[in-house]
């Protein structure tokens, strides 16, 4: 039988205040440690300084990467200032991982032995580069735990091709971009398909 007829069930009992406060406190302290877990192990962002990324990318994007990183051709990541010369982290394309052979000739990109189509995000050829001035003679073998990378700017870009960026090792990989967060805003906002 009910000891309460005014109620379908037993009234709740006040909790008390400090009780409570403590409650609050705990639910904050696991969303704040949520969210650190997340943007320092899941997420990421970074912006984008110069033109080297062209067109995909411009001056002032903002993008979210993914910590992630398992480096496949064709992934645009981001790369660690510790490996380069340039003390900053870099946006650039993989182009060929360890053991593919790469070759830079007549105005394009062979991977392998088959010319990569780059017409999704190359507006300019990259131009006949068998002798770079980083010293690296074409074709190449990729080496073990590292990477190939170019910029999608291929005419202003310093990566793999030069002594300053050469390849880059797996370690150094940071992410993976997933998206264009807040673009130039003179190009209107477009989400990266990468």
């Amino acid at each position: 039988m009910n000891e309460y007829p005014d109620t379908l069930c037993k009234p709740v009992e006040a909790k008390m205040p400090l009780k409570a406060c403590f409650e609050v406190a705990e639910v904050i302290a696991f969303a704040v440690l949520a969210i650190a877990i997340l943007f320092t192990f899941v997420l990421r962002f970074a912006g984008v300084e110069g033109a080297s990324m062209e067109p995909t990318f411009s001056h002032n994007d903002w993008l979210a990467i993914t910590a992630f990183a398992d480096p496949r051709a064709g992934d645009v990541v981001i790369i660690s200032p510790r490996d380069n010369d340039f003390q900053v982290p870099l946006v650039k394309r993989v182009i060929a991982v360890a053991g593919q052979h790469v070759d830079l000739r007549d105005g394009g990109v062979i991977v392998d032995g088959i010319r990569l189509d780059e017409t999704l995000y190359l507006s300019l050829t990259t131009g006949d580069t068998g002798i770079v001035a980083g010293g690296l003679i074409f074709p190449l073998i990729v080496p073990e735990n590292t990477v190939f990378v170019l910029g999608d700017n291929r005419t202003g870009s310093t990566d793999s091709r030069n002594a300053e960026i050469g390849f880059v090792r797996v370690d150094d990989v940071l992410g993976r971009v997933m998206a264009r967060l807040f673009p130039n805003w003179g190009t209107g906002f477009n989400v990266a398909r990468y």
